[in-house]
Order: C-alpha cells, then sequence, then structure tokens
C-alpha cells in the first residue's frame, strides 16, 4: 500500500497506515480445484458404490435417508466451525490439525492432528481396497490383495510426482463419476420389488448404527479439502465455498440414490451383491468406471491430504525430534515427498487388513473426534468474542457447539467402547505433548478459558499477546454518580470481554480503613444497580495524581493488570500541569490513556456515529479503529456507522488514498466507512470541527508526552473545544495494536 498523502495532522497522527500485505498465494489451486473438487470426489467414493445398497438393505429406505440426513447434518456444522475459522485467519498447511492448533493450542492440536494424519493414511487402504474389490467383483480370477497393493503405490507414486497432476486427473474422474449417476438414474430394476421402509429383520440384519458407523466415512470429504489448505491461493475465500458446496452437492445427490436403489431391488438382494448399482445401470460399464474413478480419485486426495497434515505436525515440533526430517518439503511447492513416502507404507500395512467393514468404522471414530474438536475450537472463540476473532463467515456459536455434541453422541451411540478408546488416545497424546512444553509463537482461545477459572487462569495466561488482547480498563473516575459517562463508556468498550475497575481516590485522613470498605460496597452496589459489571477499587492518598499513580503501579494479579486507563478531561487549569505529569506516567507504565470529555448537552447523542481521525494502522491508529470495533459490539451501539477519516492536501491524492483505506477496511474485516478529505490549506482543526459537528463519538489521537506537553495539551483543549463527545487516545509504547486488527 502506498503512503498517504495528507495535510499537516496532530503529532500522533504522523503514523501512515501499514499495508496489510496479501499473504494468498498467487500460485496455487482455486476453489473448484483445490476444495470443491478433491472434496465431492472422496464424497462420491467407494462407500457410494460398494455398500450404499447395503445401508439400504439393512435399514431400509427410511433408516437410510435418517442416516444419510444425521451424518451430513454433523458434516454441515463442522463445514459451517471450519469457514468461520477459516475466514479469520490465515490456514496454512495442515489443514485441520492447523486450525486447532491455533485455536486451542499446540497440545490439543497435536493430540487431534496425530490421529488425523492415520485416519487420512487408513483412507487411503479404504479407497485402494474398494478399487480392488470392484476389480476382482468384475472380473474375477483376480488376488484382490496384490491388486490393493500395486493400486495404492501406484497413488502414492502419483501423488509424489506432483499434487498439481493429481489434481488435473481428478477433472476427468469427475466426469466418469458423473456419467455413471447419470447411467444409474436412467436405468431399469433387477427385480420386482415393494419399497422396505426398514429394511431385512432376524438375525442377517444389521443395527442401525453399525450401519451409520460404516456409511460416516462417505460424508468426510471435508477434510480432503481442508488439509490441502496450503496448496490454496486463497484458503479463506475458497474452503468455505468449496466446502459447503460439496457437502450440500452430497447429500441432494445421497437423498436420491436410496430412493432409486429401494424401487428396484429388494433388502436381500441390495445386501448380498456390492455392485448392485451395476446391475441397475443403464449401461453396465459406465458404473466400474465410476467406482474405479471414485475410489482412484478418494485415495488421491488422502494420499495428498494426509502427508501435509505430518508435515505441519513435524514442522510444529509436535513430532519427537528424531521425526523432523518428516516436515522437509520439496521443489518449489514445497511438496511433502518424505510424508508421502511414510504414508504409504502406513498404507501398504492396513491394506494387507483387506476388510472395508472393518476399516470403515475406525475412520469413523477419528474423524468424528477431528470433527468434535473443530467445532469446539469455533464453538469457544465465538463464544469468548475475542476481539481478535473475526471471521468473514459467521456462524453462532451455538451451532459450532451443537455440532460437537453431535460427534460425541453419535461417537457413543456407535461404540461406546470405542469412543473411550479414542478419547483415552487423545488424552495420551495430549498429556504428552503438555509435558513437552512445547513453545509457541502463536496466541490461542486458552487464555480467555483461563481467564474464566480465576485461580488456575492466573498461572496460565502468560504475557500479554496480540491473539488475546482484551482492554482491561482502569477508570478514574471518582465518585460515579459525578461521571457516570466515563464509567459507562469503559463498561461499553469492555463488553463482558475484558475487566472494568472503577476507582477512587480519597484523601489522607478523610477516611480509616473500615470506611474504605465500606464505600467500596456502595459504589458496588450502584454499578450493579445500573447494570454495570465491574470491580471497584478505592485508595487513599494525599492527592488524586499520587493515588492515581499508585493504582497504575500496583494494581492487577500477575498478568492480569490494567492495561488502559480511562480517566475524565482536566478542567481546572491550576492542576493541568500535574493532570499532564499522570498522563506522561501512565505512558511510561506502557498502558493505554483514553481521556473522554463528555458533551454535557448531547452526552451520546443517537449512538449513531463514530468517526475515527486517522492517520495510520500502527500506534494510535490501530487502538482508535480497535476500540471503535469494541464500542458498537455493545447493544446501544450496535447501529452506529465508524467513519474513518483522513486529510489530504489535494484532490489529485484523493483516489489512491481511497483506494487503499478500502483495501484496508476490507482485509481488516472491520465494517467501516472511509472518508477522505482535501484540505486546500485549511488548518486540520477546521476540518475537524466542520466534519465532525454531527458525529455522536469523535476519536482524536495525541502525541507522546515530552517536552512542553502541557502547553500542547491546553492548545489541543483549546483547538477541540466544543467538539462532540471526544475520546483522547495514547497508545502503550510497544505493543502493535495493528497485529490485532490485522492477524489472520
Amino acid at each position: 500500500m502506498k503512503l498517504f498523502k495528507r495535510a499537516k495532522l496532530p503529532e500522533e497522527t504522523q503514523t501512515t497506515a501499514k499495508a496489510v500485505s496479501d499473504r494468498s498465494n498467487e500460485t496455487g489451486l482455486g476453489t473448484f480445484g483445490g476444495v470443491y473438487t478433491p472434496s465431492i470426489l472422496t464424497i462420491l467414493g467407494v462407500i457410494m458404490y460398494l455398500r450404499f445398497g447395503w445401508v439400504v438393505g439393512n435399514v431400509g429406505l427410511l433408516g437410510a435417508l435418517i442416516i444419510v440426513t444425521l451424518s451430513t447434518s454433523i458434516t454441515f456444522l463442522t463445514s459451517l466451525s471450519v469457514s468461520a475459522i477459516a475466514t479469520d485467519r490465515i490456514v496454512k498447511g495442515g489443514g485441520a490439525y492447523y486450525m486447532i492448533s491455533r485455536s486451542l493450542g499446540i497440545e490439543t492440536g497435536g493430540a487431534v492432528g496425530i490421529p488425523l494424519y492415520f485416519a487420512q493414511a487408513l483412507s487411503v487402504a479404504l479407497y485402494t481396497i474398494g478399487f480392488a474389490e470392484s476389480i476382482v467383483d468384475s472380473f474375477g480370477g483376480l488376488n484382490q490383495l496384490y491388486i490393493a497393493l500395486i493400486t495404492t503405490i501406484a497413488v502414492a507414486i502419483l501423488a509424489l510426482t506432483s499434487a498439481e497432476i493429481a489434481i488435473k486427473a481428478q477433472y476427468l474422474i469427475m466426469g466418469a463419476i458423473a456419467l455413471s449417476l447419470i447411467s444409474f438414474f436412467f436405468g431399469q430394476p433387477v427385480e420386482a420389488t415393494s419399497i422396505e421402509m426398514w429394511g431385512v429383520t432376524g438375525q442377517s440384519s444389521e443395527s442401525f448404527w453399525t450401519v451409520l458407523a460404516v456409511f460416516f466415512p462417505a460424508v468426510t470429504g471435508i477434510m480432503t479439502g481442508v488439509s490441502m489448505s496450503g496448496d490454496l491461493r486463497n484458503p479463506s475465500h475458497s474452503i468455505p465455498i468449496g466446502t459447503l458446496a460439496a457437502v450440500v452437492t452430497g447429500y441432494v445427490i445421497y437423498m436420491i440414490l436410496p430412493i432409486i436403489l429401494a424401487m428396484r431391488a429388494d433388502a436381500t438382494t441390495l445386501i448380498d451383491q456390492s455392485l448392485i448399482m451395476k446391475e441397475m445401470a443403464l449401461w453396465k460399464p459406465a458404473i466400474l468406471l465410476g467406482v474405479w474413478g471414485a475410489t482412484l480419485s478418494s485415495a488421491i486426495g488422502s494420499i495428498l491430504g494426509a502427508p501435509r497434515v505430518l508435515q505441519a505436525l513435524a514442522r510444529d515440533r509436535v513430532l519427537p525430534r528424531w521425526l523432523s526430517f518428516l516436515g522437509n518439503g520439496s521443489g518449489p511447492n514445497d511438496e511433502p515427498r518424505i510424508g508421502t513416502a511414510v504414508t504409504l507404507g502406513v498404507a501398504t500395512a492396513t491394506v494387507c487388513v483387506g476388510e472395508l467393514n472393518l476399516i470403515a468404522p475406525v475412520l469413523t471414530m477419528f474423524f468424528l473426534t477431528t470433527y468434535m474438536v473443530l467445532n469446539i475450537s469455533a464453538g469457544i472463540e465465538g463464544f469468548l468474542q475475542s476481539p481478535s476473532f473475526r471471521p468473514t463467515f459467521r456462524v453462532h456459536w451455538s451451532l459450532s457447539m451443537l455440532g460437537a455434541l453431535g460427534c460425541l453422541a453419535i461417537m457413543f451411540l456407535i461404540n461406546a467402547v470405542a469412543t473411550v478408546i479414542a478419547a483415552l488416545i487423545v488424552l495420551t497424546i495430549f498429556i504428552w505433548l503438555q509435558r513437552r512444553e512445547l513453545e509457541t509463537t502463536w496466541g490461542d482461545a486458552r487464555r480467555g478459558i483461563w481467564m474464566a477459572l480465576v485461580r488456575e487462569g492466573i498461572f496460565q495466561i502468560g504475557e500479554e499477546d496480540t491473539k488475546n488482547w482484551r482492554p482491561h480498563i482502569l477508570v478514574l473516575s471518582g465518585i460515579p454518580k459525578k461521571r457516570w459517562l466515563l464509567i459507562k463508556f469503559a463498561d461499553d468498550l469492555t463488553h463482558n470481554r475484558g475487566m472494568t475497575t472503577v476507582c477512587s481516590v480519597l484523601p489522607s485522613g478523610s477516611r480509616d480503613v473500615s470506611q474504605q470498605g465500606n464505600m467500596q460496597d456502595t459504589i458496588r452496589e450502584y454499578l450493579d444497580k445500573r447494570g454495570v459489571q465491574a470491580l471497584v477499587r478505592v485508595v487513599i492518598a494525599t492527592d488524586f495524581f499520587d493515588g492515581a499513580k499508585l493504582l497504575v503501579e500496583t494494581y492487577g494479579i500477575g498478568p492480569l493488570m490494567p492495561n488502559t486507563v480511562v480517566l475524565g478531561d482536566s478542567q481546572e487549569p491550576a492542576r493541568r500541569d500535574r493532570y499532564c505529569q499522570l498522563i506522561g506516567h501512565i505512558h511510561k507504565a506502557k498502558r493505554n490513556v483514553v481521556i473522554f470529555r463528555e458533551d454535557s448537552d448531547r452526552g451520546w447523542g443517537q449512538h449513531r456515529r463514530i468517526d475515527v481521525w486517522w492517520g495510520g494502522l500502527q500506534n494510535n491508529g490501530g487502538l482508535m479503529l480497535l476500540l471503535a470495533y469494541l464500542l458498537r459490539t455493545d447493544v446501544d451501539w450496535r447501529n452506529a456507522e465508524i467513519y474513518l477519516k483522513l486529510v489530504v492536501p489535494e484532490q489529485t491524492a484523493v483516489e489512491a488514498t481511497q483506494a487503499n483505506v478500502d483495501s484496508l477496511i476490507q482485509n481488516l474485516r472491520i465494517s467501516a466507512m472511509s472518508q477522505v478529505l482535501i484540505s486546500n490549506g485549511r488548518p486540520f482543526y477546521n476540518i475537524l470541527h466542520k466534519s465532525s459537528q454531527d458525529a455522536d463519538l469523535v476519536f482524536l489521537g495525541i502525541r507522546t508526552p515530552g517536552e512542553n506537553f502541557t502547553e500542547y495539551y491546553e492548545d489541543l483543549q483549546s483547538k477541540t473545544a466544543n467538539l462532540p463527545s471526544t475520546a483522547f487516545v495514547l497508545a502503550a509504547p510497544g505493543f502493535s495494536y495493528g497485529e490485532i486488527l490485522s492477524d489472520r
């Protein structure tokens, strides 16, 4: 982004906006080829061709439709959660593992990522065995094990050669699957039959939950597209669109197929003949092409995805140090060829088991565990309302939690013992990773969880970082009744995200310790009656300024201390020098300073317009924009419009500046209106008064305290007199608030 040209503003706004770098992969895969195609081809796979008739035969038409709807519902809710996470941050290689580790921490990510890798590696065997089974059923006299082994090696060689070639090959396979489905839809019954709503009965039938466990891998194709995240041109755009489109397409097809199957054959035939779709098709070879294409494409998708999860695990040092070589990439596209070779070994060993109905339930447990934790990740982020969690694809946290509960419930209904074993495996890996005390450079949502747990949380919070930044506000209000709007302003900013402490300084000798405690209780009761949730602190000092300095220096517990001090404007010239010294002291203590000056006539006005006079994303600019965003999440300000205002010296600078600001706003995922004003030689404060006279709140930065700061502050107060309610903002040094907004 080009630097903004503008008229000279107050000293604090001399920082120009820093561009948000475009971190998309210009040479990567698009939505259709990178997400939709591998996802839908994995969904329309071996289970559809070789086990759908078996599903309908065992549970009947109604049971099959229920299984399809139940399974797809869980996948759809998980897709919503995945979409929310993917549109909140850059999703790099590793797919679901990357998302979970960056939300719930590396221990949880690793505990799920390792089973996820094996699930995808086992999927390769599932699909190649399905391919071999169809070959043997069609031609006979062949060894299924040998065919499966040869096929597994072949798809691995294709993945080792080039992921791009493998992706292109899937377009041909998609055509073969489409041809097979068309041939099946226009086919004929194999026998006269009546529709059996609940399938066969007796010893030959399988239970509903056993059948669901076999079918569920048919809807797990979303992990294939997500696992290719590191190879996508724009993951945050492609993953939501491609994933949801694949889930909806698969659901429509899966709801039609059972109806046709139930109309064309009885339950016993559907169970006994694995390739029953071939017997029903208009052109029988088309089904074979579809089976072979579906199984091979699914195997290719899995053998492309699994090594990338393994590579991400190794690079994050989740795996033991002696396995760090698995993180190496090859070629210009950083392809995990070593990981592919390892995955080939795992798949080959699994092929020797050679039984689809045995492998499928194991995969179901692994995938359901991954889905559950993905939903929990999105649910926790949404529930905690972290300022840094601002997905462009918004999903209510309750939907994500519903998806998590659905996964857990089905796991227990399918096999309670297997669920407990899966939980023990995940827990064991979690404890192992936690004891290794891995260090990471990203923040995660655990900080918010520990805060809710109070005692344990104090020891887990750690140092403040951009991922978990929250406004912890110290309000130097004095008696709340006299400066209620100041307290309300602070409460609107925190909005249940951070902590607010209302402070009052009593002169020495005016109260004893017991009276000090009584006054704290009185203020707390007053706040409770007014619906403000805040802590209260009353201190005794020689004067207000000494007491305020004491609070800034000592108030807090460990890492949980106020990062922002909100105070009212000084209206007494005799005290202004001490007041400015206090501002300098707070700044040196690395706290944000927000000075609120109330418009006594209008108050907040209509809560409809917030003007942010902006000079760039860094320092004051980033903090002001973040505070405006936080303020608008309050119920009173939810309909407010944020106006990002800049001044340029002449007309020629308007177009480029407007484009830069609009691009920045889009990348920051904050709804705001940009307004570029032309100075034409006019003083900044004249422009300020004319442009913001109808605002309900104005944010304006102030310069860093230094020499002649009192004179500067008095001049600022004079030149901004008669403005609407105004918040003067001074960002703490050494902390980039721009990163909170731009962190993805």
